[in-house]
């Protein structure tokens, strides 16, 4: 069984710029100021590709995908 993957944001690096929304908007969301909303915190496998990018591409490095249980 792979270790499952979940997404957490950094509130306080994010400046609600909305890229991870944009990249991912499967899982997250965006309120009114661009901020965003994960609307699933565990990322089922087949986004998990997606999930790495958006993470990457965080401009403030805001955005994670941790290592879960297994």
């Amino acid at each position: 069984m792979t270790p499952t993957r979940t997404l957490r944001i950094d509130r306080i690096a994010c400046t609600g710029q909305g890229l991870c929304g944009e990249l991912l908007p499967e899982l997250i969301g965006l309120d009114e100021w661009g901020h965003p909303v994960i609307e699933a915190r565990d990322v089922p496998d087949h986004l998990r590709t997606h999930a790495r990018r958006a993470a990457a591409s965080c401009p403030l490095l805001a955005l994670h995908l941790d290592a879960g249980r297994t």
